[in-house]
């Protein structure tokens, strides 16, 4: 798949931009704060309805402005879809092919992308926030049952953080309601880690292959799943449920102290070994960046199969950030079958064929003129 078009109205610096890109490697020039990341990130947000720049909506309306519109019509191998957003103060609004949609649960993997930028390669030695977002967004791409069900867990857990907080300063008893509350928030919590288990194990399976090809055959990486409950995913679902039950009995009377939830998917964590050793705490920084590049390179190809095509790449600024090696590994890999699109403020020193076969861009203050 590849996106043929993209036209923004007062979105971020642009007051209004159309521009139409080819299936290839299109380069985005421009210097620092003139709107090269703003094209990017509107992509993103086009495709995954949220931005992976901040999780403040508002921030992406023109100053002034009430709303923001972007549109794009997407290329797959049997169709051409137009969809578009509109972000306003009081939430967004989706179509797809001119309809409505009535949840963005629906409208989330009409277009997949792959997001690559320096904060990327904090997915090794960030916090374990960064890697549950990560693997929110991934499966969500692929799958809206997986949106829905994060979308309901994170409904119950307020509510059940709420009831907890009502507990601890004494204004509610009501262990019944506690029960009840719980076995609603392990119901979710249970499919949750079922699937996290399921992509993770598909990830390892095309991350550990081309984590070889960049280590020249010298690293094995492995990528485990760490709940905050003690289940195995080769557990049947009984006995995953009963793990979170017996979880509860022994953090209940600590939760109702503190006022919160202690255990479940929002705890969780991801882990990284290379050739047995955790990436994060024992990892150089060459094999962190490594680790991220194969996972990063291993979503495309997980994409692929899952759906049948290829998402769109995004790489924003991140080739400063990679040495000729790993330039010109991500570059090869992703030569002739991925739209990618590359924001840089130059492109001197990446000596590579796809860039110099590129569609190039340049950005000056909010304005994009296409250079050849």
């Amino acid at each position: 798949m590849y996106i043929e078009s993209l036209n923004l109205k007062d979105y971020r610096n642009y007051q209004e931009l159309f521009v139409e890109f080819e299936n290839k490697v299109n380069v985005i020039l421009g210097e620092n704060a003139q709107g090269k990341t703003n094209v990017m990130e509107a992509i993103y947000v086009l495709a995954m309805a949220k931005s992976h720049r901040t999780s403040n909506d508002k921030d992406l309306i023109r100053w002034d402005q009430d709303y923001a519109t972007i549109e794009g019509r997407v290329k797959k191998q049997h169709s051409s879809l137009p969809l578009q957003l509109v972000i306003s103060k009081k939430g967004k609004k989706a179509k797809c092919n001119h309809i409505e949609q009535q949840k963005l649960s629906q409208y989330v993997g009409n277009m997949n992308v792959v997001m690559f930028a320096p904060e990327d390669l904090n997915l090794v030695k960030g916090s374990p926030q960064v890697r549950r977002r990560f693997i929110d967004m991934e499966i969500g791409q692929v799958s809206p049952v997986y949106l829905h069900d994060s979308g309901q867990y994170q409904k119950i857990l307020q509510q059940r953080n709420h009831f907890l907080k009502m507990m601890q300063i004494k204004k509610q008893s009501d262990l019944t309601m506690l029960d009840i509350l719980t076995e609603q928030f392990i119901g979710m919590a249970v499919k949750i880690v079922l699937r996290r288990f399921e992509f993770l194990r598909l990830l390892q399976n095309w991350a550990k292959p081309i984590h070889q090809g960049i280590s020249r055959g010298l690293e094995s990486l492995e990528i485990q799943y760490k709940p905050s409950v003690d289940v195995l995913d080769s557990l049947d679902l009984s006995k995953i449920v009963a793990s979170f039950q017996e979880k509860f009995e022994k953090v209940k009377n600590r939760e109702i102290e503190r006022g919160t939830t202690l255990f479940g998917p929002h705890r969780d964590d991801i882990l990284f070994f290379v050739n047995g050793r955790d990436v994060q705490t024992f990892g150089s920084q060459g094999q962190q960046r490594t680790t991220a590049l194969s996972v990063k390179l291993a979503e495309i190809e997980l994409i692929h199969a899952e759906i049948g095509e290829y998402p769109i790449l995004l790489l924003d600024d991140v080739l400063s950030e990679l040495d000729d090696y790993r330039q010109s590994h991500l570059l090869n890999t992703i030569q002739g079958k991925v739209q990618t699109f590359v924001t840089t403020t130059n492109v001197d020193g990446i000596d590579h064929q796809t860039l110099k076969e590129a569609s190039t861009f340049e950005v000056v203050s909010g304005d994009v003129k296409k250079l050849n």
